[in-house]
Parts: C-alpha cells; sequence; structure tokens
C-alpha cells in the first residue's frame, strides 16, 4: 500500500514515540462514516510517511474509535478524548476534566457525545461543551455506550440502567439480573466500582427493536418491554459487542464467543472471547479477541458468505487487550488497546505505545 524503506520507518517510529513521551447506520458509534463517492477522501491518514511530532497520541486505553462525517478521527481514552484531524492529536477534553471516557458518537446532527465514568455525558458541537448528568436528568453518571437509533433518540448504557434521550427528557430502564423496568424520571443509580450489569453495547435490529448487551443478560426491548435473550434455553451472558451488520444480522460476541443471529437462527462462528465486532466497507466481519497466544485482532471473510469456525483470519497478535476497531475513510484500520492505539495500513503495523 505504502513503499518507505526500513530505515526511514524506524527513523519515524522513533521520533514518534519520543514525542508521545514528552506530552449501516451510520449513527452506531461502531460504525464508521462512509462517504458514498469512492474518491471523495476527506482526511487521507498516512501515519508510517509522517516525521514530526503526532501531539497527544493515544498512550492508555482506548475503549471506542470513530470517524466523524468531516473526516476527523476520535478516540473515547483513559487520558482524556482525543482528536486526530489528519496531522496532528489533540487531547481536547483535558482542560475541561481529567475523568475516564468509555465511549464516543457523532448523531445526525453531526453533534458528538462522549461517555465519561463518573461525570456523565459531555456534548460537543464542535466548539463548546455540554456536560449531561444525573443533576440534569440523567440516571447514571457511569457512561459505557452510546448509541442512537432511527428516531434519533440517543441511548446511554450505564451501569445497572439505561437511558433514552429525546433532546428534552429521559426516560429510564433499570437492570436487574433476568428483568429491566422502567423507572421514575428523576430517579439516581449511585456510583458502582465494579457493577454485574455494565452495559457493553446497544444496536437496533431492522425490525425496530433495540438490543441491550450487560454483563449479565443480553435483552430485546420491542417498545413496551425487555426480554431476556436465549438460545436453546441458554441466555447469552457477558456479551462485550452487538451489531446490526449492512444485511440485517445482529453480531453478538463476549465470554461465549462470536455469534451471528440471520433473524431466526443463532450460528456460533468463533468459541474465543470476544472483545468487540466491526463491519467493514466491504462487508467483512472484524474482532478483537483473546486467543490461547494472547490477543488478537481478526477478520472474518463473507463474500463469499462461508460463515464458519474455520473462516477466521487473524491479523495481528498482541500481548495486551484489544478493543475498539475503525477503517477510517483511507481504509487504514485503528485498534484501541490497553496500552493505547495500534494502526495498520495494510502491510505494516505501528503500536504507538513501543
Amino acid at each position: 500500500m505504502y513503499k518507505i524503506s526500513y530505515l526511514h520507518f524506524f527513523l519515524a517510529l522513533s521520533i514518534l514515540v519520543c514525542s508521545c513521551q514528552n506530552q449501516n447506520d451510520r449513527t452506531n458509534s461502531q460504525t464508521p462514516y462512509i462517504d458514498e463517492k469512492e474518491d471523495s477522501i476527506i482526511a487521507s491518514t498516512n501515519i508510517i510517511d509522517k516525521k514530526q511530532s503526532l501531539g497527544d497520541v493515544p498512550q492508555h486505553i482506548t475503549r471506542t474509535i470513530i470517524q466523524d462525517k468531516k473526516g476527523n478521527i476520535w478516540f473515547a481514552t483513559f487520558e482524556g478524548v482525543i482528536k486526530y484531524d489528519g496531522n496532528i492529536f489533540k487531547n481536547i477534553t483535558k482542560d475541561i476534566t481529567q475523568v475516564r471516557f468509555f465511549s464516543v458518537l457523532e448523531d445526525s446532527q453531526e453533534n458528538l457525545w462522549f461517555g465519561s465514568i463518573g461525570e456523565g455525558v459531555y456534548k460537543y458541537d464542535g466548539t463548546s461543551f455540554q456536560n449531561i448528568s444525573t443533576k440534569n436528568g440523567l440516571i447514571n453518571n457511569q457512561i459505557t455506550f452510546i448509541y442512537e437509533d432511527k428516531k434519533g433518540k440517543i441511548w446511554f448504557g450505564c451501569n445497572e440502567s439505561v437511558s433514552s434521550y429525546d433532546g428534552i427528557s429521559f426516560q429510564h430502564y433499570i437492570i436487574d439480573e433476568n428483568s429491566i423496568t422502567e423507572a421514575k424520571p428523576n430517579t439516581i443509580i449511585p456510583y458502582i466500582e465494579r457493577p454485574a450489569f455494565e452495559v457493553n453495547a446497544i444496536a437496533e435490529d431492522g425490525k425496530g427493536k433495540m438490543w441491550l448487551a450487560t454483563r449479565g443478560n443480553t435483552f430485546i426491548f420491542d417498545g413496551k418491554e425487555f426480554s431476556v435473550v436465549k438460545h436453546n434455553e441458554k441466555s447469552f451472558n457477558n456479551v462485550r459487542s452487538l451489531i446490526k451488520d449492512r444485511k440485517g444480522n445482529i453480531w453478538l460476541g463476549g465470554a461465549d464467543g462470536l455469534w451471528m443471529f440471520d433473524g431466526n437462527t443463532f450460528k456460533k462462528i468463533d468459541k474465543n472471547f470476544i472483545n468487540y465486532i466491526y463491519e467493514d466497507r466491504q462487508g467483512s466481519i472484524w474482532i478483537t479477541s483473546e486467543i490461547s497466544e494472547g490477543y488478537a485482532l481478526s477478520r472474518l471473510d463473507l463474500n463469499p458468505m462461508k460463515v464458519n469456525l474455520g473462516n477466521i483470519v487473524v491479523v495481528k497478535k498482541a500481548n495486551n487487550l484489544l478493543f475498539g476497531i475503525l477503517e477510517d475513510a483511507s481504509r487504514n484500520m485503528w485498534v484501541g488497546s490497553l496500552n493505547g492505539t495500534l494502526y495498520y495500513d495494510g502491510n505494516t503495523f505501528i503500536d504507538f505505545k513501543e
């Protein structure tokens, strides 16, 4: 994809490390921005060719990565929310708050939402921040996942609860082991260090039903009530990632491996512990998972459609836990990790921490 000598590569990487030490629903937070015009790439990204300081490159836990409509890449990290504009990384929240961030979403109005652990959510219009917390009606200040449904409602996955927000008012739901029930408008759930029912992922299927994955059960919401998702009378527990692909299939991944639901039946695809699921522009499914050798970024090729246990290709093995995935507008891959971010241009991997 790119031609570069080993000398130039290691020189660029050395400068990068030194600088760091000195410092398809588009509304789905797991889905990249895809320009319909193939040649209309907004922000070309080639980290390998850059030899200047890159600024606030993520150095700690990076949970979620998205690209917005303008081409900027956003990282929700434990050191803040970091923006990459194609030239430099900038921590845009470090002067506002020091809390950890788990999730980031660009909504249909091009506002950005940042989910924090401890201070609720920050809404960013490109100029100013608005903090929404329990003081403003949110049920809990630990926001682990953010999703926008087809009607424009924003869903906040919280600790042992979930809220939907229409821009004016909230609807709150409290998660118990086998049920989710609606709560009163002003309900507040206090901080919990290690919640049993933390929300890991939210997705809307083709019928408008909301899927909700927690550290406990996985639920479906039909607009009136929640029901536990089961296969052969067994519920899906500790699902860490949940998406709807462009064909309408629902993918679930977590402690019990990788599963696909085509609207009628569930099929198990991989047995490893899955941390994240992502669909690229070509319709291939990417996953980060825990394998026998450690951790891995892998790809399941769906062209042609051969969904089975033997069709997963390990693209990169890693020594540290891997989280969110993004294919940017230039078709480079970004992967969040326990120690920052991995970057892959199709030929070469860069681990910014190393």
